[in-house]
Order: C-alpha cells, then sequence, then structure tokens
C-alpha cells in the first residue's frame, strides 16, 4: 500500500472566468463551478478515501460539499492550503496589473518564488504552508486515498516542491484549470507524479469553458 494524494482545484467562480487574480477574495462557485463539484462527486464517490483536507475559503468547501455529502467525509480545513495573496492586485485583470505595479508584475513574472505580488506573498511562502499540511498527513497516515482540495497557484507551487521544480517556474511548467484533478503517489523512491491536471471527469461541455 501506499499514500496517494489527490489534488483538486475548486470549480469555477466569476474571477476564474474572467482570468482575474483571486487570492484572498472569496468568490462563490458559478452554476457551471457547481457543476464542476457535483462531476468530480460522480466520479470519485467510489474512491475509498482515508480523508480529505481543504483550504477554507467558500469556493474549495463548496467544490467538496458534494463528495463530503456522498461519502459522509467532512474536510479538514487548513490556512496552508489557501491561495497565493496577491495583495494590491486582487480582483484586478493581468492588463490592470501591468499597467498600475508595472515594475512589481515584470519582477514576479520573472521569479515569483522570491518576487511577491505587490504587498502579497512569495511562492516560496506559499510552498512553506502548504508542505506543512502535506507532511502532517504523512505523519497521520502512511497509506490510503487523501483529497486535498485547493488553488490554482497553491496546488502548482506544492506540486513543484514535492517534483523537485523550481517553484519560481509553477507558472510556466504545470498547468491547472479549473475543476482538474492531479495525483501524486508516495512510493519507495518519493512522490511521483501520476496524473497532471485531469479532467475527464467532466463533460465536453465544462472543459470548454473560458477562462482559467
Amino acid at each position: 500500500m501506499s499514500l496517494t494524494l489527490y489534488f483538486l482545484r475548486h470549480g469555477q467562480t466569476t474571477c476564474s472566468r474572467e482570468n482575474l487574480f483571486c487570492g484572498v477574495i472569496d468568490p462563490e462557485l458559478t452554476p457551471d463551478g457547481l457543476a464542476m463539484a457535483q462531476a468530480f462527486a460522480v466520479a470519485y464517490k467510489a474512491i475509498p478515501w482515508t480523508a480529505i483536507f481543504s483550504s477554507p475559503m467558500r469556493r474549495t468547501i463548496a467544490t467538496v460539499k458534494p463528495l463530503c455529502e456522498a461519502t459522509s467525509l467532512q474536510p479538514e480545513l487548513r490556512d496552508g492550503l489557501k491561495e497565493i495573496n496577491y495583495g494590491k492586485w486582487e480582483g484586478n485583470t493581468v492588463a490592470t496589473v501591468s499597467q498600475e505595479f508595472h515594475d512589481d508584475y515584470l519582477r514576479w513574472s520573472a521569479d515569483p518564488a522570491w518576487y511577491p505580488p505587490t504587498e502579497g506573498e512569495p511562492a516560496v511562502a506559499i510552498a512553506t504552508r502548504a508542505l506543512q499540511v502535506i507532511e502532517e498527513i504523512k505523519e497521520r497516515f502512511n497509506d490510503g486515498n487523501v483529497l486535498i482540495v485547493a488553488h490554482k497557484a497553491t496546488i502548482r507551487i506544492t506540486l513543484c516542491a514535492l517534483l523537485g521544480i523550481d517553484v519560481g517556474r509553477f507558472r510556466y511548467r504545470l498547468g491547472c484549470p479549473v475543476g482538474s484533478v492531479s495525483i501524486v503517489e508516495f512510493g519507495a523512491h518519493g512522490p511521483l507524479l501520476k496524473a497532471l491536471a485531469d479532467r475527464t471527469h467532466l463533460s465536453e461541455e465544462l472543459r470548454s469553458l473560458p477562462g482559467t
């Protein structure tokens, strides 16, 4: 037996649909986002889940709610799984941020590991707090299937940290669209990526929606 982590990104929100910076602001899921959550529950409810860990944001809790109702499990909420804090960029488009915070945006784009959004968090800070949750899971569970419900940047940064990829490259190495699942199995040689950003559980219509 081995420990397997399933990283689920929350369903669509208005911010993801419009490609806005969205970290500490907390929009609800759109109707399409709720449909993504339901589709995940239908496809994954038969897995023998050991535990569920989730960011405490409304969009993540709403995403995992259908699975919790189907399995009678309750999510353990961890602040370490929250999305990156985008500071003064929250709720803005890339074009607006690039214009109003031009130098900060260029530095962040070049190396988000160490250069944060204006008054926000660098990727190394997200890696530190998210990996603390991963270590807690590994200490508590030697094997089984654990679901982690989180966010686009947080999942990509965590995967980079686990797989030995420079976290400063998280935006350019790994995809993580809304409603996607990435799977990491811990074996004798460490973490092994089994699936990345899989969305086969979603209908073609949901997969084709605009936005990230």
